[in-house]
């Protein structure tokens, strides 16, 4: 029956493609192409030519499949979470990376299976900027005496062996300093995980150790796999804890420590789509009804290992960039609206070219040059400097809504104010700017909840707002709805409460609003 729905299909393929096609050569060869491309199964890494491959973006698999598989289709993705939930809904065919965590993974989830060959082995480092040669090695005569006095046979033990989620206290006596250690918290067990408000794992051990080795105090910086060596090269962090594999190309941009571990890299797809698996797929329980299941997700995506807090956190964070970038940005809009529409070129000459710049790169551009290059030597706060990319940005767009608003009142009204014995100065504020405030107050709430919206980008240089938090809990639970639907709502309830605010001003400058207030208290 197989065969034959298999033929039918193909036929059916041929018709429509050739437009009904009458030559039995061109129908048996499609046949043949149908039936290979609908029975073929992840048997051996050989199989992933001509398919859809998930990477994770500046990874050494990425890299591998670019070169191993050319006529393949190379899909980057920045997360583990992402690579999982693409094959899951089909978006890819199969998906690359270490081998632990997708082990992990198919454990926990049924639909998943592993191609049980490992594609590359590679040892993982520590990654120290190319100036930091004696940080590397302190942290290489750190690692001889943990492999000499047993701790690092017992960590491996403890995370790799056992599936331990318990992190161990170490002493924090005597700090002086502070240790910045770049991490990506969505890496996966048993490497880096978020369980009861705090990152746990065999790398968050690792360099915790280390730290108080040192008399450091250790802290996290989470950020995008992607961002990390240009972190490091600008000195944002000292050292990069992500299971970095040890390559000779990122040997050209930053120095290793000695090995602490070797992964291989696998293949991870649907059961389905591997022979070895074949139609063995278990079904999942369906049995649960709606509010069970929105009731079972909540329960394992925001209370379990108290993962509320990271959604709380990341509101906050993302609530105080949108206030304070709008309000910086708004006054710095002003002050270049004025040197826009000033009739010296000194003057609004540059107004111009900061406007043309800045709405013509891209935000997340903007965020890390600001980061990485402007403030590059600063010991800056990651937030800080997004408040000021955004606000820097956000002016562009202000300068030209206040431009267009001011050029929209009629001169008359100005010069009749003049004629009535008002400065300019008091002619703008009473005259020309309460006309100019209704005007672009629609246009200005727009760009508003898009800076908002925007926020999303700042988990790039270690910034943890709502997105980046909904992308850490998704790599534990690999939820792909509730999380991102979560987000949703919160982030339309921030911009609806904001913009609340901004039509109670639209309202109160509204002379028809006034007029029957007046009435009202007559």
């Amino acid at each position: 029956m197989k065969e034959i729905a298999i033929g039918i299909l193909a036929v059916v393929m041929s018709i429509v493609v050739m437009g009904g096609c009458s030559k039995p050569e061109k129908i048996i060869t499609s046949f043949a192409d149908a039936k290979n491309t609908l029975s073929k199964k992840l048997t051996s890494v050989g199989d992933l030519k001509d398919r859809r491959i998930g990477v994770l973006l500046g990874s050494a698999q990425e890299r591998f499949a670019t070169k191993t598989y050319p006529t393949a289709t190379i899909l980057r993705y920045k997360s583990l979470s992402d690579i999982v939930l693409a094959v899951k809904s089909g978006k890819a065919d199969a998906g690359l990376y270490d081998e632990l965590p997708l082990r992990e993974i198919v454990r926990n989830d049924n639909e998943l299976g592993m191609v049980d060959k490992s594609l590359f082995s590679i040892p993982i480092g520590i990654g120290f900027n190319k100036n930091s040669e004696e940080l590397r090695e302190k942290f290489n005569q750190f690692l001889r005496e943990i492999k000499q006095n047993g701790v690092y046979d017992d960590m491996v033990d403890r995370w790799v062996n056992k599936g331990s989620t318990n992190m161990p206290e170490i002493s924090k006596d005597n700090l002086n300093g502070v240790l910045v250690i770049g991490i990506v918290g969505d890496l996966g067990y048993p490497f880096t995980v978020f369980k009861d408000g705090k990152f746990i794992g065999y790398e968050i051990e690792l360099s915790t150790r280390f730290a108080a080795y040192i008399g450091k105090e250790p802290k996290l910086a989470d950020m995008e796999f992607g961002s990390m060596i240009a972190a490091l090269a600008s000195r944002k962090i000292d050292m990069i804890a992500c299971s970095l594999f040890i390559t000779e190309e990122r040997k050209k941009q930053i120095n290793f420590s000695d090995a602490y571990f070797e992964a291989g890299t696998y293949i991870i797809a649907l059961k389905r789509n591997i022979a070895v698996h074949g139609a063995t797929t278990s079904a999942k329980n369906t049995s649960l009804s709606f509010l069970e299941g929105v009731a079972q997700s909540f329960q394992i995506n925001l209370v379990q290992e108290k993962r509320y807090l990271l959604i709380l956190d990341g509101l906050k964070t993302t609530v105080i960039i949108s206030i304070l970038a709008a309000l910086l940005g708004t006054s710095l809009g002003g002050l270049v609206c004025f040197m826009r529409m000033s009739e010296r070129k000194v003057i609004n000459l540059p107004a111009k070219v900061y406007i043309s710049v800045l709405r013509g790169t891209p935000l997340l551009v903007v965020l890390m040059l600001i980061y990485y290059v402007v403030f590059a030597s600063v010991d800056i706060d990651p937030i800080l400097a997004t408040i000021i990319a955004f606000a820097i940005n956000f002016a562009a767009y202000v300068a030209e809504i206040f431009r267009t608003g001011i050029e929209g009142v009629e001169k008359g009204q100005a010069e009749a104010g003049i004629a009535l014995g008002f400065t300019h100065f008091k002619t703008f504020i009473y005259i020309v700017l309460p006309q100019t405030v209704r005007r672009i107050l629609p246009v200005y709430k727009g760009e508003f909840i898009s800076l908002v919206k925007m926020t999303s980008i700042v988990g790039y240089i270690a910034v943890q707002d709502l997105t980046k938090a909904s992308d850490i809990i998704r790599s534990r639970t690999f939820d792909a709805l509730f999380p991102l639907i979560m987000v949703a709502v919160l982030y339309f309830l921030i911009s609806w409460l904001l913009l609340q605010s901004l039509e109670h001003v639209e309202l109160i400058t509204d002379p028809k609003f006034k007029r029957r207030k007046v009435k009202i208290e007559l």
